[in-house]
């Protein structure tokens, strides 16, 4: 198995940054496009449950809409791909035996195995007064972090936007009638000549104020 080298990825998350001005002409390409969509299909999500959908606007009409929805923000219309991160909600038993069917499907663990498991699962997003929305939003950030690193490991540019109104992308989007609704959106294609941030050094705190090692 080919393996990217530890220079190369110290090299390319220091070359990422949330672009401001993307280049509307550059597009990325199909096949590349396709491994980033993998990316988000194949992100790790907490019981492996998968509380999201991911929605990929391909259409310039929707996008202008979208763009209002985000303070006015250009990305939205300059990027290549448009990618909005929705949860499922509310996420209840019935999601939990999706995917123990899905389980039962894939690795053919007979369903009796998998009760356990099951009622485990049902019993830790059922409990009183457990925020099952925030729960899932924060699997979907997972998600979007895999998005934006595999992005970057192939030159893609990204921006994360949370500057936006989430209902009014439900809306315009008919998510409340698919039972997803919005949490996050993100741009990706390449950075436009003219974006001055591209060129700013990264301001991160020193190393050594960050991570702390416990022996």
């Amino acid at each position: 198995m080919t393996h990217v080298s530890p220079d190369t990825v110290v090299r390319q998350l220091g070359w990422r940054y949330a672009v401001k001005r993307f280049d509307p002409s550059k597009r990325i390409d199909a096949p590349t496009w396709q491994a980033l969509e993998q990316s988000l299909v194949l992100a790790p999500s907490s019981f492996g449950l998968q509380p999201w959908r991911f929605v990929v606007v391909d259409s310039p009409a929707l996008r202008t809409q979208l763009r209002a929805a985000s303070w006015n923000q250009p990305q939205i219309e300059e990027g290549s791909h448009l990618v909005v991160l929705a949860i499922r909600k509310p996420l209840g038993a019935a999601d939990v035996t999706r995917w123990i069917e899905r389980l039962h499907a894939v690795r053919g663990t007979p369903q009796a195995e998998l009760a356990g498991y099951q009622k485990m699962i049902q019993g830790f997003i059922g409990r009183p007064g457990f925020d099952t929305d925030g729960w899932a939003a924060r699997q979907a950030y997972i998600a979007l972090g895999q998005f934006m690193v595999a992005a970057a490991m192939v030159g893609v540019d990204t921006c994360p936007m949370e500057g936006i109104d989430p209902a009014a992308y439900d809306r315009i989007l008919g998510l409340p009638a698919t039972g997803y609704a919005t949490v996050v959106a993100c741009v990706a294609g390449y950075r436009s000549a003219g974006d001055a941030f591209a060129s700013l050094p990264k301001v991160r705190y020193p190393h050594a104020d960050v991570v702390v090692h416990v022996r």
